[in-house]
């Protein structure tokens, strides 16, 4: 390991390009914008931004804005780039290529640089490509942690609904790594895809008859547990399908239950919310972002886990925007990352 004592920052300008949100706005319209570089304070590392995952949450909150952002803002969670300044005797060292996923409340970083505790960040495998490792961690650790709250293990009969899509490909794959007899919903054009992923039984999303098809599948006993990444009258839905005190993870905000339904089936409710971490200002909930980090990382590395497909974005307002509005049309089934870096 490197004398930490002795590294020299890495040459950084006073400004950098970024891209911003001048205002919450139902176009999300976003603006080029020339700013300063952050100051780093204490055990925060400067890092030159490579690689930025776009992701559905990003879309979303262009359009309604957020409590505790101050604009413009700049938008974007995930990302990868290279370490060019840290306080002394701070691991990752100077040069070091990290991953990281960025706290909801302060600025984002489709930007040139940007700053992040170093407890947060975990660093990238030679082996494992930049812009695939910018794909990896708000829909890896949103699966992670959702098969983690629904306790998943060996011979649990589990549905992932959108499996085609980030979270649902992840959760797939990490699911039958546990032993889950996985069923999932995707449009029938995706139906391959996620067979190739692990997937046992996959439904057509849009079958009128889906609920009936789905029973006579699984039989009458329900789901042991329901990943839930679309919320609404689909949540209900899912209860309706799972097993008396049945386990279930949502990604969404949940709607209002009718309580019989709630009584006859008891379920285990779990909210999954990545940004929690931050906004709670949870150190444990923070590193253990930075471990789940290294496990989908590792995985990568050791060709135990699949990335969706990347479409590299051009890093301009204009690409940026069209990109966040396919992110909320829906029906796309790889990863759009920025590619910010020009070296």
């Amino acid at each position: 390991m490197p004398n930490t004592d002795i590294l020299p920052a890495l040459k950084v300008p006073k400004t950098m390009r970024a891209i911003v949100l001048p205002e919450a706005n139902e176009a999300i319209r976003l603006n080029n914008a020339e700013l300063k570089v952050p100051e780093c304070s204490e055990n925060e590392l400067l890092i030159k931004v490579e690689y930025v995952g776009l992701n559905p949450l990003d879309a979303q909150y262009a359009k309604t804005g957020f409590c505790h952002w101050q604009y413009p803002h700049v938008l974007g969670l995930d990302a990868v780039g290279i370490v060019v300044n840290a306080p002394k005797g701070i691991y990752p060292n100077i040069g070091a290529r990290v991953m990281w996923h960025a706290s909801m409340g302060e600025q984002g970083v489709l930007s040139e640089y940007a700053k992040v505790p170093n407890y947060a960040v975990s660093v990238v495998p030679e082996s494992v490509k930049p812009e695939q490792a910018a794909a990896l961690p708000c829909a890896g650790m949103t699966a992670l942690i959702s098969l983690d709250k629904l306790q998943i293990t060996e011979g649990d009969t589990l549905l992932i609904e959108a499996g085609a899509g980030a979270v649902g490909q992840i959760a797939i794959q990490f699911a039958k790594q546990r032993g889950a007899d996985v069923f999932t919903t995707a449009a029938k054009r995706n139906h391959k895809l996620v067979k190739s992923l692990g997937a046992d039984t996959v439904f057509d999303y849009q079958d009128k008859n889906l609920c009936q098809k789905i029973r006579r599948e699984l039989g009458p006993q329900g789901f042991d547990a329901v990943l839930d990444s679309l919320g609404g009258e689909v949540t209900a839905r899912n209860i309706e399908l799972m097993r008396f005190c049945g386990r279930i993870a949502c990604l969404k905000p949940l709607p209002v239950f009718e309580q019989e339904l709630l009584f006859r089936k008891a379920p285990n409710i779990s909210i999954v919310s990545l940004a929690g971490a931050w906004l709670a200002n949870s150190l444990c909930a923070q590193q253990r972002m930075s471990f789940m980090s290294n496990l989908l990382l590792e995985s990568v590395a050791k060709d135990e886990l699949k990335v969706p497909e990347i479409d590299l974005i051009e890093f301009n307002a204009e690409h940026i925007s069209t990109a966040l509005k396919t992110q909320l049309a829906g029906g796309f089934t790889g990863k759009q990352v920025v590619k910010v870096s020009i070296d």
